[in-house]
């Protein structure tokens, strides 16, 4: 199994609700860390280029930054914990892998030209203080999902 990670950060406010009560509107700067993984390589020796992932990743956390997440989609309706901006992280970057180039099938020895190898969302981890962080892993696919 391979594993890449990556990282950003962006600065955003939030007030969460707890109990009932909603907090004092305060603001983070967000580590966000992606963690992907695959059982093979391309044909380049790549399990995705970094480029790509990175572009994702931005173009994802790119409505939030500078935002105040209580007022920013889906957290306009959801509370914006660190735990629900992990999970929405991660769904939205599966969406966008799995939306990516159809994967054509393999060829004897290594994969041919331009095929992605299968890549999933390990984790999102996010932290908003040193020393407090949320993580979101995914659910596996389900055995009949990988066989399609």
């Amino acid at each position: 199994m391979y594993a890449l990670e990556l990282s950003t950060v962006f600065s955003a406010a939030h007030a969460i609700v707890i109990d009932g009560r909603r907090e004092a509107l305060h603001g983070h700067d967000w580590h966000v860390t992606v963690s992907l993984e695959g059982p093979e390589l391309d044909a380049d020796g790549l399990l995705l280029d970094f480029h790509e992932a990175e572009r994702h990743l931005r173009e994802i956390v790119a409505p939030f930054r500078n935002a105040n997440l209580n007022q920013t989609p889906p957290f306009h309706r959801v509370n914006p914990t660190a735990e629900a901006v992990a999970r929405h992280i991660a769904e939205s970057l599966r969406d966008r892998l799995e939306s990516g180039p159809p994967k054509r099938p393999k060829t004897v020895g290594k994969r041919r030209r331009g095929a992605r190898p299968s890549v999933r969302v390990a984790s999102v981890r996010i932290t908003e203080a040193v020393g407090c962080a949320a993580v979101y892993r995914p659910p596996a696919p389900s055995a009949r999902a990988r066989r399609r």
